[in-house]
């Protein structure tokens, strides 16, 4: 397994998230989306995972702007301009990924 955790430091599922895997072992790589953000790449197979729609915080500040954008690829770089419009914990393990909190979904992964 190659796991990366996209989130932010003060989040409390993206905690909850890296203590899920700390506790059985499994290593993985943390991504601080405040201060690193997330490539185009990553976001794009994320995307493709789980859709756009998941992928949008609709809390945050800002998020309904994203929706009301015409084309989607209008939206993906709204997103990498502005990644703290991301629901968190983004987790992936190479072509899967989940949005958010997801422990039943992390169990099926080998």
């Amino acid at each position: 397994m190659n796991i990366q955790i996209f989130g932010t430091s003060k989040c409390f599922d993206t905690k909850k998230a890296q203590r899920y895997f700390k506790e059985r072992g499994i290593k993985f790589q943390w991504v601080d989306l405040a201060k690193y953000g997330i490539s185009r790449g990553e976001l794009q197979s994320v995307k493709n995972a789980v859709g756009l729609e998941a992928l949008m915080d609709p809390k945050k500040p800002g998020a309904e702007l994203v929706r009301y954008l015409a084309y989607d690829e209008d939206k993906l770089e709204k997103l990498l301009e502005e990644p703290k419009l991301l629901r968190t914990p983004i987790v992936r393990n190479g072509r899967q990924a989940t949005v958010g909190y997801c422990p039943d979904v992390w169990k099926t992964w080998s």
